[in-house]
């Protein structure tokens, strides 16, 4: 099996994973997972569609992500790793799609508006 290359985005975070066979080796940014990702909720989050399709151990993990928050990074490489199961095999996307692994989160911050504080938020009105 050649090695299997996918994008997955969250808010500002982009994560390039390169999956192949292997022992279950995941690397972050030339880091170990559990180094990058101290937090038992991240680290679970990153492993879901491992763990839903049972191959924790079954295939190597090489992931490059870049911007936004740690959360919005573990959710964009949740994304990829889903995004390259579901083209090794079909019976793997059809595990994670009922779960929402491979729906993307259009949601991003909204844009700050000029006149205002914040995107929604407005200077205080004075009436005199």
């Amino acid at each position: 099996m050649e090695t299997v290359h996918k994008i997955g985005r969250r808010k500002t975070a982009v994560a390039r994973v390169f999956l192949k066979e292997g022992k279950g080796i995941i690397t972050i940014n030339d880091r170990e997972f559990e180094r990058y990702f101290p937090l038992s909720t991240l680290q679970y989050k990153v492993m879901q569609p491992l763990v839903l399709t049972q191959n924790e151990k079954t295939f190597d993990l090489n992931i490059t992500v870049k911007g936004g928050g740690i959360k919005g990074q573990a959710e964009a490489i949740r994304l990829a790793i889903s995004r390259a199961l579901s083209e090794i095999s079909q019976e793997y996307r059809a595990l994670l799609k009922p779960e929402g692994l491979l729906t993307r989160d259009a949601r991003m911050v909204e844009r700050k508006k000029f006149g205002q504080k914040k995107a929604r938020k407005r200077f205080q009105f004075s009436k005199r």
